[in-house]
C-alpha cells in the first residue's frame, strides 16, 4: 500500500511542482517586466524607435516608459538583456529587486545588471558591470539600465517599445501627430496566457489520472489487506472490542501509512520534476514564447498538496472496506471470500453507475461547451469505463467458461472468475493506463502528421526574407522580382476583427497559394474570389471564437465587409487571422509596407548567396525553410516529452497494481489451491495457470482499452483542443503503435505474475498440507 500510493503521490506531486515553477515564473516576468499589464507603443515597421521619437512623446505630455531589450551572447549562450528607465517606469513595474549591498545611484550610474540566477553566472565574464543575481527576476533574463543596455547591445539612440502609463494628461496630441512611425498595442490578453494555461490544465489531468491509478492501488490493497484479516476482525469484535474503537484504530494506522507515503512521494515526484523541468521549460519557451526557470525550488503549494492528496486518497480508497466492517454482521467475516464475495455483488450496481455517467456524457457532448465541460466528459468516459470493467470481464471469463470441455479448464475459469473482484481495482489501473496511452499517442501522432502537412503547405517558399522598412523593403521587392519565380509579400498587422485580437494579412494570390493551401471547408473558386477583393479566408480559430463559418459576412472595416469563402487551419496561433487580397489591404492600410517575403525558386541557396554577395542583404534578413521546419519540429517534439513520460510512468504503476494485488492474494488463495494441489495438480502446473490468468485478464483489458483510449483521443482532439486552443484536428489511427502497446502491456501483466507464479511453484507441500488440519 505504501508503494502504490507513493508512486500516485510522486506523479501528482511532479506535475504540481512544475506548475508552481512555471507560474512562479509567469508571475516574475510580469512583476519585473510589466508584461501584459500595459499598453504598448511598437513600431509600425521594423524593430526598434529612434530616441528622438521618445523625447518627441514626453515633450508632447505622453507618460511613456522606454524599454530597449535584445540578446546578449555569452559562453553559455544567449541572454534576454532589458534595459529599463526605473524614473519613468510605471509604479506596479519592478525594474530590480534591490540587495541590501545595492541601491538606485548603483544602477543609474555604474551600470550594475540584475539577473536571474540561471543567468548571473553566465553574465560574468562577459560583461565588464557588476552583476547581481535576483531571484525576484524573469528566468533568462537580465536587468539594467537602458543607458548600459543600449551600449551592450550596440543600439545608441535606438528603443524597442514604449510602455504607456495607465493614467495620462488630459488633452494629449493623438498618437497619429506626435509619433505616426507608432502603433499602439492594448493591453491585452494574445492569447498565450490561455495556451499556458491550457498547457498546465493538461499536465494537471494527466497528474491526475495518474493519480487516480495509484488510489486503484491503494484501494485493490486495503480490501485485500482487510480480507487478509477477517479473522482477526471476527476474533476481536467477538472478544467485546467496540466497533467504533477497531474502525478508529485502522483510521490512524492508515493516517500514519498516508503520511509515510506521502512524504516518500513528495521526494520521488521532486525527483521526476527536476528530470522532466528542462523539456516543460524549451516547450513553452517554443510554443508561447514563456520562460520558465529550468531548475526547480521546494515551494510549500505543491508538497503540501502532495501530502494531502495522499491522505485524502487514502481516506477515499479505505472509505468501502470501512463500511463494510461497519455493517457486516461478526459471523460474516468468518465466511471464506467474505470481502470478495461482497464486491462480486456490487458488479451489476458499478454497471449501472458506469451507464449513468456514460449518459451523462453523452449529454456534455452534445451540449456541453467549455474546458471544464470538456474535461468532465473525459472523466464520466474514463471513470464510466473503469466501473464496468469487472461486469465485463465476468461476462467474458463466464463466455470461456461455457466453452471449456475439461475439469481442469472449468475449474481455471470459475476460479478466474472469483478472482475477478479481487484483481479487478489492479485491472481498472491497467485499463486506464493503457487507454491513455493509446489516446495520448494517438492524440500526439496525429498532431504531428497534421502538423507536418501544415508546415509544407506554411513553409512553401524555400526563402523567407524580412526588411527593415519602406525604402529596403520596395527595393528587396525590386530585386526579387528579377531574380526569383514567384515573390510573396506579406503585409499585415493586428487589429480586432469580430471581437477577437486578429491578424490581417494582405497576400498576392499567385500558384503557391493556388496548389498548396489546403482547407478545413471551402466554397467554389476560393482563390479567384479573394484576388478579385469579393471574399476572405479566415482561421478556424477565429471561425470558432466567432461563431461564423463559410457563406457568413466578416466585417473587416467600416467600408469593408466580405464573406467567408473558406476555412483554414492556423496550428499554434493563439491569435485570429484573416487573408484578404493585396490591393484590398493596401486600400485599408496604404501607409502599411510588407516586411516579409516568401520567395520561391529553383536554386535556394544559389538565390541567397547572390542577395548577400551582389546585392549586399544581411545574412540575418534571409532564414531558409528548412531551418524554420527544423525548428517547428523540434519544439514539437520537445512539447510532448513529458506526456510520454508520464505514459511510461502510468504503464509501471499500472504493471505494480497487478503484482501488489497477486503478491496480496496469493496467501488468500492457499486455502482455495491445496484441494485442487491434492487432486493432481502439481505446483508448477498451478503456477502456470496463475502466469495464465493474469496475462488473459490483461489481454482482455487490453483490447477493451484500445476503443477506449481512441475514444479518449477523439474527445481531446474534437472538444478539449477546440476548448482549449480554438481548434480541431483529425484523428489518424495507427494500428502498428496499438499492437506494439498491446504487447508492451502484456509483458508488463506477465513480469507483475512472474515473481507470484514462482512463489506459489516454490510453496512446500507442507504449507498446502496445513491447510487441511486447519478449520476454514
Amino acid at each position: 500500500m505504501i508503494a502504490g500510493l507513493a508512486l500516485a503521490t510522486a506523479l501528482w506531486s511532479g506535475v504540481q511542482a512544475i506548475n508552481a515553477e512555471a507560474r512562479a515564473s509567469y508571475d516574475a516576468a510580469a512583476a519585473t517586466l510589466g508584461e501584459g499589464q500595459f499598453d504598448q507603443l511598437l513600431p509600425r515597421t521594423g524593430e526598434r524607435i529612434d530616441q528622438s521619437t521618445y523625447i518627441a512623446l514626453r515633450r508632447a505630455g505622453w507618460q511613456v516608459s522606454p524599454v530597449i531589450e535584445g540578446r546578449l551572447r555569452t559562453e553559455a549562450g544567449s541572454v534576454r538583456l532589458v534595459g529599463l528607465d526605473p524614473l519613468t517606469a510605471p509604479g506596479t513595474i519592478a525594474p530590480v529587486g534591490m540587495q541590501d549591498d545595492s541601491n538606485l545611484d548603483d544602477f543609474l550610474t555604474r551600470g550594475v545588471l540584475f539577473a536571474a540566477p540561471d543567468v548571473a553566472k553566465a553574465l560574468e565574464g562577459t560583461v565588464s558591470q557588476r552583476v547581481i543575481a535576483d531571484p525576484s527576476i524573469a528566468p533568462g533574463v537580465a536587468l539594467s539600465e537602458i543607458g548600459v543596455a543600449q551600449t551592450l547591445l550596440s543600439a545608441e539612440g535606438m528603443l524597442s517599445r514604449l510602455i504607456i502609463a495607465q493614467s495620462q494628461p488630459i488633452g494629449l496630441p493623438s498618437l497619429a501627430e506626435v509619433a505616426p512611425s507608432l502603433v499602439r498595442q492594448p493591453a491585452q490578453d494574445t492569447g498565450a496566457n490561455r495556451l499556458t494555461d491550457s498547457f498546465h490544465l493538461n499536465l494537471t489531468a494527466f497528474g491526475l489520472l495518474s493519480f487516480a491509478v495509484g488510489i486503484f492501488i491503494v484501494h485493490g490493497t486495503i480490501s485485500l489487506a482487510f480480507e487478509q484479516r477477517r479473522s482477526m476482525v471476527r476474533t476481536l469484535r467477538a472478544l467485546g472490542v467496540p466497533l467504533n474503537l477497531l474502525i478508529g484504530l485502522m483510521i490512524s494506522e492508515l493516517v500514519v501509512f498516508a503520511l509515510l507515503a506521502g512524504a516518500i512521494g513528495v521526494a520521488l515526484g521532486y525527483v521526476i520534476a527536476a528530470v522532466l523541468l528542462p523539456n516543460v521549460a524549451a516547450t513553452l519557451q517554443g510554443l508561447y514564447g514563456a520562460s520558465v526557470a529550468g531548475t526547480l525550488q521546494l515551494r510549500s503549494e505543491w508538497w503540501l498538496s502532495g501530502m494531502a492528496i495522499a491522505v485524502l486518497g487514502t481516506g477515499l480508497a479505505a472509505a468501502g472496506a470501512l463500511w463494510k466492517i461497519a455493517k457486516m454482521p461478526i459471523l460474516a467475516s468468518a465466511r471464506p471470500r467474505a470481502w470478495a464475495v461482497a464486491s462480486g455483488e456490487t458488479a451489476w450496481r458499478l454497471g449501472a453507475l458506469a451507464a449513468l455517467l456514460f449518459v451523462v456524457g453523452g449529454a456534455i457532448a452534445i451540449w456541453g461547451r467549455g474546458l471544464t465541460l470538456a474535461f468532465a466528459l473525459l472523466a464520466c468516459l474514463l471513470i464510466g469505463a473503469a466501473l464496468i470493467l469487472p461486469l465485463l470481464l465476468r461476462g467474458a471469463v463466464g463466455f470461456a467458461n461455457q466453452r471449456a470441455r475439461t475439469a481442469m479448464w472449468q475449474w481455471f475459469w470459475a476460479d478466474t472468475r472469483q478472482q475477478v473482484p479481487g484483481l479487478s481495482l489492479a485491472l481498472m489501473a491497467l485499463l486506464l493506463a493503457t487507454a491513455a496511452n493509446v489516446g495520448v499517442s494517438t492524440m500526439v501522432s496525429s498532431f504531428r502528421v497534421t502538423f507536418v502537412d501544415f508546415l509544407d503547405q506554411r513553409l512553401a517558399p524555400e526563402l523567407f526574407i524580412r526588411v527593415e522598412d519602406e525604402a529596403q523593403s520596395l527595393e528587396v521587392e525590386a530585386i526579387l522580382l528579377s531574380e526569383a519565380r514567384e515573390v510573396l509579400p506579406l503585409l499585415s498587422t493586428e487589429t480586432e476583427i469580430a471581437g477577437v485580437p486578429t491578424d490581417l494579412f494582405g497576400v498576392r494570390v499567385g500558384p503557391t497559394y493556388r496548389e498548396n493551401w489546403l482547407f478545413l471547408e471551402d466554397t467554389p473558386n476560393v482563390w479567384d474570389r479573394v484576388e478579385d477583393g469579393r471574399a476572405v479566408v479566415v482561421s478556424e480559430q477565429l471561425a470558432r471564437r466567432a461563431d461564423l463559418w463559410t457563406g457568413d459576412r466578416l466585417v473587416i472595416s467600416s467600408n469593408l465587409i466580405l464573406p467567408i469563402a473558406a476555412i483554414v487551419a492556423d496550428y499554434g496561433n493563439p491569435l485570429g487571422q484573416v487573408l484578404i487580397s493585396e490591393t484590398a489591404f493596401r486600400d485599408l492600410y496604404p501607409d502599411l509596407v510588407a516586411t516579409s517575403f516568401g520567395v520561391r525558386t529553383d536554386d535556394p541557396t544559389a538565390l541567397r548567396d547572390r542577395l548577400t554577395a551582389e546585392y549586399g542583404l544581411p545574412e540575418i534578413a534571409i532564414t531558409d525553410q528548412s531551418r524554420i521546419k527544423a525548428f517547428s519540429l523540434g519544439v514539437f517534439e520537445r512539447t510532448f516529452t513529458v506526456t510520454g513520460a508520464l505514459n511510461i510512468l502510468t504503464l509501471a504503476v499500472a504493471a505494480f497494481a497487478i503484482l501488489m494485488s497477486l503478491l496480496t492474494l496469493a496467501s488468500i488463495r492457499v486455502p482455495q489451491l491445496a484441494p485442487v494441489w491434492a487432486l493432481g495438480l502439481t505446483r508448477r502446473k498451478l503456477g502456470q495457470l496463475e502466469l495464465i490468468r493474469a496475462v488473459v485478464l490483461a489481454m482482455v483489458t487490453t483490447l477493451l482499452a484500445i476503443p477506449l483510449g481512441l475514444m479518449l483521443a477523439w474527445v481531446l482532439l474534437s472538444y478539449v483542443n477546440v476548448e482549449a486552443f480554438g481548434w480541431k484536428l483529425p484523428i489518424y489511427l495507427f494500428p502498428g503503435h496499438y499492437a506494439l502497446l498491446t504487447l508492451f502491456a502484456l509483458l508488463a501483466a506477465a513480469l507483475a505474475a512472474l515473481w507470484p507464479a514462482i512463489r506459489l511453484a516454490r510453496t512446500p507441500p507442507s504449507d498446502l498440507l496445513k491447510v487441511f488440519a486447519n478449520d476454514r
